[in-house]
């Protein structure tokens, strides 16, 4: 079985130019309407907005290798790193490399590919790591790079990278292909079919010990980015984590040959979808605010404990709803305070309840949806 690298006509991918021609149009413009619900809010709640999708997509972008990071020492250092808080001290590694990476990426997506930018990011996520012998520079080592699962006794090889020896004269290939292909560069692509060829061109040669995937995903982030001529801040790795196999699979189905017309149009459509996701947080995040503001002042000290607890659910809400001992839970309250306080906030119409007796469910009502 030969890999796509070892096809005579590697790097050149086939596709047909025409296949995302819908979806191309759709992505400029949901960005519009991404940007417009963005701008109807104000500069404060802007900042928080934007600082909760960069941790959100930095989150999920090491959770889809496995690695599951603190969100709020993720944020903690987004805001140092924007200049917004003094540095915290007890902040791991990992979480203040991925934040670095992304504001980096958020500040720098307009300049040029370059090796020097691969390696400060490469550096960034793995500069303490002692599992991995070369760090802020391309791997070395003589074994082949295979992507595997299993046991030892019965491994099913998924993929193997080129050599290390070729990886300096593969990465100059790619570099240039991804500036040439840029707008204003020597042959622009469109937006999607640029983010999705970038992100399985830079996985299929694995130029890293550790990192591809989350710096391949950044790659397309700065890719459409570029297009945009401003940080996308889509939910692109949130979207491929709730996802997680059928990016695998489709990634897999695309590493032995040239022709990825199906790699186009799920990395496409993934993007699109991470497109409404972001919508959709932006929404909430409005609907958040407003809920605060009708309600901040109306609060006890448990009610707010518990409804702070829900809304770091995000747009998925708590799942099946909250209940009384999930309440009592959070609170810490006696039973029958917490069905003085869940009363309460139903007469407030800031809950919404459904069910009876034990099978009693509370909603956050945010602009007639429940969370």
């Amino acid at each position: 079985m030969k890999w796509n690298w070892q096809q005579p006509d590697w790097p050149n991918f086939s596709y047909k130019s025409d296949l995302l021609a819908q979806l191309e149009q759709k992505f400029l413009t949901q960005s519009g309407e991404v940007i417009g619900a963005c701008k109807h809010i104000g500069p404060v709640d802007q900042v928080t907005l934007k600082i909760e999708l960069i941790s959100e997509e930095a989150v999920k972008t090491s959770e889809i290798e496995g690695e599951i990071l603190n969100r709020a020492s993720v944020q903690s250092s987004l805001r140092y790193q924007l200049g917004l808080d003094a540095d915290k001290p007890g902040v791991e590694a990992a979480e203040r490399g991925v934040a670095e990476m992304m504001v980096d990426l958020y500040r720098n997506f307009a300049d040029p590919l370059d090796d020097a930018t691969l390696f400060t990011w490469h550096n960034m996520l793995f500069s303490e790591d002692k599992r991995i012998k070369v760090i802020g520079a391309y791997r070395k080592h003589e074994d082949p790079m295979q992507v595997v699962s299993g046991a030892d006794y019965r491994r099913t090889v998924h993929f193997e990278a080129p050599p290390s020896t070729c990886i300096p004269e593969e990465m100059k290939n790619f570099i240039d292909w991804f500036n040439d292909s840029a707008p204003g560069g020597k042959r622009p692509l469109q937006a999607l079919t640029r983010a999705g060829i970038a992100h399985l061109y830079f996985v299929c040669i694995h130029p890293f010990e550790d990192g591809n995937g989350r710096i391949g995903r950044a790659l397309a982030e700065k890719s459409l980015a570029q297009t945009l001529n401003q940080p996308s801040l889509i939910a692109l790795a949130y979207t491929i984590e709730r996802n997680r196999k059928d990016y695998y699979a489709a990634l897999e189905h695309n590493n032995k040959g040239m022709e990825v017309n199906g790699w186009l149009n799920y990395f496409a459509s993934t993007i699109i979808d991470a497109q409404r996701n972001t919508i959709a947080r932006v929404d909430f995040f409005v609907a958040k605010a407003k809920f605060y503001e009708n309600f901040r002042a109306q609060l006890n000290e448990r009610q707010e404990k518990v409804i702070s607890r829900m809304f770091r659910e995000g747009i998925d809400g708590f799942k099946g709803g909250l209940s009384a001992e999930n309440y009592i839970t959070i609170s810490g309250a006696s039973r029958a305070t917490a069905t003085r306080d869940l009363h309460d906030l139903v007469v407030k119409s800031a809950f919404r309840r459904t069910g009876e007796l034990r099978y009693t469910r509370y909603f956050l009502n945010l602009n007639d949806r429940i969370i």
